[in-house]
């Protein structure tokens, strides 16, 4: 598992379990992180949290990473 996969699965747990944090990271995600994992997600990163349900998921489709390393933009930011 990657270091970004072992984050997410420790900022979810925390969500499940603190129900404060949740509400934190679903209005202000990046000040839910830094307070909770001291982790600070510089200011060109966009981040956003949302919350499935039993009848409403969300599929997220990552970059192309063909585009993303032969873009314009400057080489993949990986983890914040």
């Amino acid at each position: 598992m990657s270091a970004e996969q072992i984050l997410k699965t420790q900022i979810i747990q925390k969500a499940w379990e603190d129900a404060a944090f949740k509400q934190e990271l679903l209005t202000d995600p990046k000040k839910a992180i830094e307070s909770a994992f001291g982790i600070v997600v510089p200011d060109s990163i966009e981040l956003s949290a949302v919350e499935e349900t039993t009848s409403k998921f969300y599929l997220v489709i990552p970059p192309n990473p063909a585009e993303v390393l032969s873009g314009d933009d400057p080489a993949p930011a990986g983890m914040w």
